[in-house]
């Protein structure tokens, strides 16, 4: 049996309750950990968000397993809030529906990703793109 990406998508994001942007924001503050998932060339030319975990797409599962010797010290366990960021909210809902897969059933991403973000005038730094 073969799916289309979109297929694949809508299948990951009808596992999430997915965040706007000014929502996730709010959870940060109340100890949700964000988690930006772009490459250091995407990072590099959009900006970051100021005290996310930066964990790139390859490394996440790894990063977050609480059973895996390669996890952060942020992967407490299967209840942690981890909300994934990406570029626009794509790839980060694949990559929350992957760390549903480990457990991690309270794992989200931000609809829209940081260019949402960045739009809703939450807190950026740097970027060359405008």
């Amino acid at each position: 049996m073969t799916r289309t990406i979109d297929e694949i998508l809508a299948d990951a994001r009808e596992r999430l309750e997915r965040l706007e942007p000014d929502k996730a924001y709010a959870e940060t503050r109340e100890g949700a950990v964000l988690v930006d998932i772009r490459p250091a060339a995407q990072r590099a030319a959009e900006g970051e968000v100021p005290g996310a975990l930066i964990v790139e797409r390859n490394v996440l599962e790894w990063r977050f397993d609480p059973a895996s010797g390669a996890r952060l010290p942020e992967a407490t366990g299967h209840d942690l809030r981890v909300i994934v960021l990406c570029s626009e909210g794509y790839t980060s809902s694949l990559a929350a529906a992957a760390l549903h897969d480990l457990g991690l059933t309270r794992a989200t991403d931000v609809a829209g990703g940081f260019k949402a973000w960045r739009a809703m005038g939450l807190p950026t730094t740097g970027g060359t793109a405008g």
